[in-house]
């Protein structure tokens, strides 16, 4: 059965990515210098001897072999735990799910946002081109070259310190209302979408311009059928799997995005917490949130995948 054949691949793939993954994060964040148990002792003041510094290791159970702590970290994921934060003793699971929210509605919002703004753009490109498609191309080198910690920057300056339209920083649940939802993260997905919505229409104007001159898209037109449901119906189907690969890549890449953003903004996300982790040196909420990145990536790799499927029936889960 193909279905099956190809579910059986997507998780025998998403496994090995997410053991890769975990695994290289243990081993990338146990060659950084220092370890927790030197941060726990030194946020007490004073002096400590190796002694102390030895027996907060070994409570905390960072003294044992890298393979041995794995293999508990991989254990405790079998029975639905990831850990512990070794400052906080709260369970990393609990941490984690509190600030998915706010990443997620980032990173959603980031890609509505250039996808719909990238792909109108595009269109409008492809179907008058000249000027247009000319503007796209700049404003798409502009918004690769800006870098994102520049741009929040500016953007905090003129609309919310000057103007004041939106806060500059803090992050409003959808439960506090839509309004202050949308405005807590209208900044970062402002921020984030400045080259995305630029080289999602400069991909939508390459790939419909080439669908435009295809034979079919000639015989439509000469049936008599109005240049947008050419547009809309039939030629931007066929152009649609570049756009949704480079909107699958924008979201992976977005990962990496919000971890500064969140950053500048205050945004109590995934990113924030990465690297309040990374400076503690807390090894299970650094393996934490890399397993969430890890996860969403395998989702976005099966919707993409799946789009595919949805757009050219002729592919099959095979």
């Amino acid at each position: 059965m193909p279905v099956l054949r190809y579910a059986v691949r997507w998780t025998a793939s998403s496994l090995v990515l997410l053991f890769s993954i975990t695994a290289a994060t243990f081993v990338l964040a146990s060659l950084a210098p220092g370890d927790a148990a030197r941060a726990i002792l030194n946020t007490q003041g004073g002096g400590y001897t190796m002694a102390q510094y030895r027996q907060v290791r070994h409570a905390l159970g960072i003294d044992a072999p890298l393979p041995v702590q794995y293999w508990h970290w991989l254990d405790g994921l079998l029975h639905g735990s990831l850990g512990v934060d070794l400052f906080s003793g709260q369970p990393v699971t609990q941490e984690l799910n509190g600030r998915l929210g706010p990443s997620l509605s980032i990173i959603a919002g980031t890609v509505l946002l250039s996808g719909v703004a990238g792909v109108a753009l595009g269109i409008a490109s492809a179907l008058r081109r000249g000027a247009l498609g000319r503007l796209v191309d700049v404003v798409s080198l502009l918004g690769l070259a800006v870098p994102n910690f520049w741009l929040a920057l500016v953007l905090v300056e003129l609309v919310a310190v000057r103007i004041r339209v939106f806060p500059a920083t803090g992050y409003a649940p959808l439960g506090d209302g839509p309004a202050a939802w949308a405005q807590s993260i209208a900044l970062p997905v402002l921020t984030l979408s400045a080259g995305a919505v630029a080289f999602v229409a400069k991909q939508t104007r390459d790939a419909l311009s080439e669908v435009m001159g295809a034979e079919f898209v000639v015989m439509l037109r000469a049936r008599g059928l109005s240049p947008g449901a050419v547009v809309l119906r039939h030629a931007l189907r066929n152009a649609a799997i570049p756009v949704v690969t480079v909107l699958g890549l924008l979201l992976v890449s977005l990962l990496g995005g919000t971890v500064l953003v969140e950053d500048v903004f205050s945004i109590p996300g995934l990113g924030q917490q990465a690297v309040t982790a990374a400076g503690s040196h807390d090894l299970p909420v650094i393996v934490g949130v890399a397993f969430y990145f890890t996860v969403i990536v395998v989702i976005a790799n099966l919707l993409v995948d799946v789009s595919y499927r949805v757009l050219n029936p002729r592919l099959r889960f095979s």
